[in-house]
């Protein structure tokens, strides 16, 4: 698979900016508490989504055991997520520019697209 430290550290690069535009566009939604308890709860909540589900074999043990099918479509929609909520946040080059680096992070990640797709 894509074990290659570099991608490694891409993804997760890419996980972190993901989380990080969720709680940006929950803190741009509104004022007072609002602000804090979407701009944490979002991305609270798609981080145990993340860490939660897992295909066995894949890096990391994960509690929730998934097919590989289900485990990409969790990763997809939480990129697409980060992507769109960007834009509806007034942020439409950042959603582009993160929306195209994960196209070509999964790319480069073919074998590990391949894999998740047998598991």
């Amino acid at each position: 698979m894509s074990a290659h430290p570099a991608n490694l550290a891409l993804r997760f690069l890419l996980e972190l900016a993901a989380w990080t535009a969720m709680g940006y566009w929950g803190w741009t939604q509104g004022r007072g508490l609002v602000r804090f308890v979407l701009g944490l709860s979002l991305p609270l909540a798609a981080m145990a989504v993340w860490g939660i589900f897992g295909v066995p074999g894949d890096p990391g043990d994960a509690p929730v055991a998934v097919p590989g099918v289900v485990r990409l479509a969790i990763e997809l929609l939480q990129f697409g997520l980060a992507s769109v909520l960007l834009v509806a946040a007034g942020r439409a080059g950042l959603g582009t520019a993160l929306a195209i680096i994960v196209l070509l992070h999964y790319a480069v990640s073919y074998d590990r697209v391949r894999w998740l797709l047998r598991q």
